[in-house]
C-alpha cells in the first residue's frame, strides 16, 4: 500500500510474527503515532521498535477506544474474534484496517514488495496464495538488481539539471527516454565507469557534461 503516513496514527493489534513484521514496515514508514497492542511477552525484536520516539506499546487486550484518532489500523492476533471485531470497528467509522489471514474483512490488504533505492514493486495474489507471492518476490528480486537504485539516483541527480535548462517539454521527455533504453543500466550493473561516461555523453545536452562526473559519483 503506497500512502504517505506523516501526521498519521496508526495501530496495530497483535505482534507476533505477521503483526511484527507489518510494525517494522510501518515504523519505516515514521507516521506521527504508532500503536502497538500485545498483550503477551514483547520479544527483543519488538521492544527494539517500542525504543523509537514516535511508537507507543500498550501490553494489554484490544479495547475500542484504541482506535480514536486512528488513520490505520492492522489486526494480527491470533484470535479470529478479536480480529473480526477490530474489522467491524474500523468499517463502522471509516477507518482502513487490514485483517491478517483473513483480507475479506478488511478495506485494504499489505502487497509484498521488492526494494532497490526508490523502486519498488508490489506484489499481491489478493491473498489467495501467499507462497506464489513470495515465488514471485524472489523472481522479482533477481530481475531489478541494485543498478536500477543506482540508476534512479543517477536520475534524481539529473533530472533537476535538465529542467534547469528551460528547453521545451517534448525534449526532455526524449531525453529521459533515452536514458532508460541506454546502457546505463548495464553500465551501472557491471561497474563500467567507461561505458557509463560515454552513454552520458553522447545523450546529454553538451551544457551538461561538466556534470558527469558528479552524475556518477558512487555509482560506476
Amino acid at each position: 500500500m503506497f500512502v504517505n503516513l506523516s501526521g498519521r496514527a496508526c495501530l496495530v493489534v497483535g505482534a507476533g510474527g505477521v503483526g511484527l513484521r507489518k510494525i517494522r514496515a510501518l515504523a519505516e514508514c515514521e507516521p506521527e503515532r504508532l500503536v502497538i497492542v500485545e498483550p503477551g511477552e514483547p520479544s527483543s525484536e519488538l521492544l527494539d521498535v517500542a525504543r523509537l520516539p514516535f511508537v507507543r506499546l500498550s501490553r494489554r487486550g484490544f479495547e475500542d477506544a484504541d482506535l480514536e484518532g486512528i488513520f490505520l489500523v492492522i489486526a494480527a492476533t491470533s484470535r479470529p474474534e478479536v480480529n473480526r471485531r477490530i474489522a467491524t470497528l474500523c468499517r463502522e467509522r471509516k477507518i482502513l484496517c487490514d485483517v491478517i489471514d483473513m483480507p475479506d474483512l478488511g478495506s485494504f490488504i499489505v502487497p509484498s514488495c521488492v526494494r532497490q533505492g526508490d523502486l519498488e514493486i508490489a506484489v499481491s495474489t489478493g491473498g489467495g496464495s501467499p507462497a506464489l507471492t513470495k515465488r514471485i518476490r524472489k523472481d522479482l528480486q533477481d530481475r531489478f538488481g541494485e543498478e536500477y537504485a543506482g540508476f534512479l539516483l543517477l536520475m534524481s541527480r539529473l533530472r533537476p539539471l535538465v529542467l534547469a535548462l528551460g528547453r521545451e517539454t517534448e525534449a526532455n521527455s526524449a531525453l529521459f527516454r533515452a536514458l532508460v533504453g541506454s546502457q546505463l543500466l548495464s553500465a551501472l550493473r557491471l561497474g563500467d565507469s567507461a561505458l557509463a561516461r560515454a552513454e552520458l555523453t553522447a545523450l546529454l545536452p553538451p551544457e551538461l557534461h561538466h556534470y558527469i562526473a558528479e552524475l556518477l559519483d558512487g555509482l560506476a
